[in-house]
């Protein structure tokens, strides 16, 4: 099962749903002390770990952020080869001036939007679904 390719149609059939949740970007250099079954997220770069973790997994474990996320699942099962749907969602939201932190992961996009914009940004995708 490779998922939906078509632009239209992967546009046509969003679905949008909000997970529960406030969730924050955090930064470590080693995964010592961590749990990664706690993380929604995790990438490694050259300057250290992120990790992307429920706010309330992030305060127990005393690590700082400063970017507190909604995250937004685009329920449609789109391939990973899809071209053009993150810049149409990106677009979208950036129009209504909201930033978005997007994970391709293998059977859905994940958005991670400021908590304060999480409805607006529904309703962004929600309207570029219908359009």
């Amino acid at each position: 099962m490779s998922g939906e390719t078509n632009l239209t149609q992967l546009l046509r059939t969003l679905q949008p749903a909000l997970q529960p949740g406030t969730y924050v970007f955090c930064t470590v250099a080693t995964l010592d002390g961590i749990d990664v079954a706690d993380a929604v997220g995790l990438f490694r770069e050259a300057e250290g770990i992120t990790l992307i973790l429920p706010q309330s997994t992030a305060d127990r474990l005393g690590l700082p952020y400063s970017y507190r996320a909604a995250w937004l699942t685009l329920t449609v099962h789109s391939s990973l080869e899809a071209v053009g749907l993150t810049a149409a969602f990106a677009q979208a939201l950036a129009a209504a001036q909201i930033s978005c932190n997007v994970v391709a992961a293998y059977y859905h996009d994940h958005i991670f939007v400021p908590a304060a914009d999480a409805d607006r940004a529904l309703q962004v995708l929600r309207e570029l679904a219908a359009r």
